[in-house]
């Protein structure tokens, strides 16, 4: 996939995810973006896949920009972007060349970071599979996320879930998901979590202003309220993130699985940046360890089912048993729901 390609790709998905005005950007950009300066030249000479599933180069440059927007450091992108007026074609790009002649050293450093977009919208899953779990093995559990960017869905068991007429969670939630339900409404046992944490090979402290900022950046401007409601979540954030390798620190938090609680293990939207060495790795340590105890593996992945959503499935050990329990939209405003 050419880098002109990837950008129209992206700028589809966009659309397709409620974003018009991202879209607008990812478009013109991917079709006035050319070589001549060390920056475009870095972006076209990229090694590797750069599109959505792959390094996410698109998504890479849009986080760059919409962090010049917040920062104010870009007076002509931050005229055009929202809450202003849509604006026209050539006002998008007259900004965008601002911005790449005078702030290329910023987006240049934005293409360093791979996207941590932090959904919490993305948490339904982990609420509607915690209750179902603590349903099915009625311990306490021990949760642990691969690829947690700032851990924010660490605090997916204090979220409350609307599905339909079926809520679940607190009820003194501080912050409510209610995707549009399709399928089977989610049913359990309020679970109880021990014990969390995550990690992540270049984790976000939401407590600091830089790592606000970047988490912030990888909203897109024309949807206010997924700040909102990442605010909410780091409101009543109270987990850890280390900074590390996905497999050398499973296997260190695996030592302490035991039979009288659940390890719960997920990611979402993660595994795509793991290295086909770490995701065997992990893998096999899972297994392993499921001889110590009960393991649940959640997983919310893109597949070969492009445009139709992540897929969810939960893989049981010792067991080994995997059950699909159904898609939903790599935003989480839809899930299509259908455990056993």
């Amino acid at each position: 996939m050419t880098l002109r390609e990837a950008f129209e790709v992206q700028a589809d998905n966009n659309a397709r995810l409620d974003s018009p005005f991202t879209a607008r950007v990812l478009r013109i950009a991917g079709a006035t973006l050319k070589p001549g300066t060390p920056l475009t030249d870095r972006m076209f000479d990229w090694e590797g896949n750069v599109g959505a599933f792959g390094q996410s180069l698109p998504l890479r440059f849009l986080a760059g920009l919409h962090a010049l927007v917040l920062t104010g450091d870009c007076a002509e992108l931050k005229a055009i972007y929202p809450p202003n007026p849509a604006p026209s074609d050539d006002r998008i790009e007259a900004a965008l060349h601002v911005a790449l002649s005078d702030h290329a050293t910023t987006l240049d450093r934005w293409l360093d970071l791979p996207p941590q977009t932090n959904e919490v919208r993305r948490a339904a899953i982990m609420v509607a599979a915690g209750h179902w779990l603590a349903a099915r093995y009625n311990l306490p559990m021990h949760v642990l996320e691969l690829g947690a960017s700032a851990g924010l869905n660490l605090m997916w068991d204090q979220f409350a879930l609307q599905a339909g007429e079926t809520r679940l969670g607190p009820t003194d939630a501080q912050v409510l998901l209610s995707p549009d339900w399709r399928g089977d409404l989610p049913t359990g046992t309020l679970p109880t979590v021990q014990s969390r944490r995550g990690v992540d090979l270049m984790p976000m402290d939401i407590t600091d202003p830089d790592d606000l900022l970047r988490m912030s950046s990888y909203l897109w401007a024309d949807q206010p309220e997924r700040l909102a409601r990442s605010r909410a979540a780091a409101s009543i954030f109270s987990a850890n993130v280390d900074q590390g390798d996905a497999a050398d620190w499973l296997d260190a938090q695996l030592e302490a699985v035991a039979p009288d609680h659940l390890t719960m293990i997920y990611h979402t939207i993660a595994w795509q940046y793991f290295p086909a060495e770490t995701q065997n790795r992990c893998l096999a340590a899972i297994e392993t360890a499921s001889q110590l105890g009960p393991i649940a593996h959640l997983s919310m992945e893109a597949d070969d089912r492009k445009g139709e959503g992540a897929a969810i499935t939960l893989t049981l050990w010792p067991e080994g048993k995997k059950l699909t329990l159904g898609r939903v939209d790599f935003h989480g405003r839809w899930v299509d729901w259908s455990a056993p």
